[in-house]
């Protein structure tokens, strides 16, 4: 029914199912996780007036887990993307995760999915820094693409003389890679998107 991203890893569909209405993903090595993408698979929607709360549980000090409520799917919005690194030293919130005896190493953190009534979802209110959805942050995602992509093709870069005659291969010189990264400005990225 669900399923959880982390850049750099593999994408986890099998949910451990804790309770009727309650699953969990294992996050090994969280500290070195910043986002955390969870959505539907889009093989068994929500009931009708249903949806999931999205919680992030760590380890604290003393090992007992902290469970924070990052925000919600439901059938109208079938995934979301939270930041998570600045929640790991934060306090935690009210839970339906408290009675369950999951299963747990110490530097293992949890995304547990809670399937809940759309009214008292509403009700809730999740843990502030985890949200991401702002275009400031896709524009500077998108300045770091194009960094990453002018630094990668740069790097390729030789001279006329070092060059060796290729007739079936095709080569772009470098000064047209610039010309086009310093067009596409920060500025002209937020005006393509808006």
């Amino acid at each position: 029914m669900f399923g959880c991203l982390v850049a750099g890893r593999l994408v986890q569909t099998a949910a451990q199912q804790v309770a009727e209405d309650k699953f969990v993903f294992d996050l090994p090595d969280y500290e070195s996780i910043n986002h955390v993408v969870v959505f539907m698979l889009g093989t068994i929607p929500f009931p009708e007036g249903m949806g999931g709360s999205v919680y992030f549980s760590y380890p604290d000090s003393n090992g007992m887990p902290v469970w924070q409520l990052l925000g919600f799917v439901t059938n109208g919005k079938p995934s979301a993307i939270f930041k998570i690194s600045g929640l790991k030293s934060g306090e935690g919130s009210q839970h339906p995760f408290g009675a369950m005896n999951i299963v747990r190493t110490p530097s293992v953190a949890q995304i547990g999915i809670s399937v809940e009534l759309l009214d008292s979802m509403a009700q809730q209110t999740p843990v502030g820094n985890a949200a991401v959805s702002s275009v400031d942050s896709f524009t500077q995602f998108t300045q770091k693409m194009l960094d990453n992509f002018y630094n990668f093709a740069s790097s390729f870069a030789v001279s006329q003389a070092q060059m060796t005659p290729s007739p079936s291969e095709m080569f772009i010189p470098a000064n047209v890679v610039l010309k086009w990264y310093e067009a596409f400005s920060v500025s002209n990225i937020k005006a393509f998107y808006n």
